[in-house]
């Protein structure tokens, strides 16, 4: 199933996911289908509060950035009831941008280092570190399950220069070729 994307400004981006427990039902149907919507949006992530929903569950499948970042190659991975419990590093800027906010990319300071708890889609636990893009890649999805976008992590002044941008795509001014719910617009999912 083909989820709608919510855009920036719907309030279901700013609600914190909640664990869920291994005998979740429909589980695989739910990580497929997050799987199935973010290959339909050329995204390489996608986390449950961006299609409307608030199970801590993200996903990624790396192999579409491999040949700038070759260290995405064959990382796909299921990431159940996450928890960052390390951040270190030199403290990196890079542009990112997202499928919740079309159209858009800013410069986001980020740790290079980080450690992560979770299951995965077998629902094996797992305690792992990750640097370099891939640790930024979970670090921008894992802020969606606690109700964070990426422009909450640029400079203030940029922000102000942003403002408007935001604003607008928020009223759906923007150009998405996958299917989104603005704030106002009731989920069915």
């Amino acid at each position: 199933m083909i989820y709608p994307i919510v855009v920036y400004g719907h309030p279901a981006l700013r609600k914190v996911a909640e664990d869920i427990k291994k005998e979740y039902k429909g589980l695989k149907f739910l990580i497929d289908s997050l799987f199935d919507t973010m290959y339909n949006a050329d995204g390489i992530g996608l986390a449950m509060p961006q299609v409307g929903r608030h199970e801590r569950i993200f996903v990624i499948d790396g192999n579409p950035a491999a040949d700038d970042e070759p260290a995405m190659k064959d990382f796909k991975k299921t990431f159940i009831n996450a928890h960052i419990t390390e951040r270190s590093g030199n403290m990196a800027p890079m542009k990112e941008s997202c499928l919740s906010i079309p159209g858009l990319s800013e410069e986001v300071n980020r740790e290079s280092h980080i450690r992560i708890t979770y299951y995965d889609q077998d629902w094996e636990f797992h305690d792992e570190t990750y640097d370099g893009y891939v640790a930024r890649v979970i670090q921008h999805e894992y802020d969606h399950l606690d109700g964070i976008v990426f422009t909450d992590r640029v400079g203030v002044l940029r922000k102000r220069l942003i403002k408007g941008k935001l604003t607008a795509i928020s009223k759906g001014s923007f150009d998405a070729h996958y299917r989104t719910i603005l704030q106002g617009q009731k989920l069915r999912v």
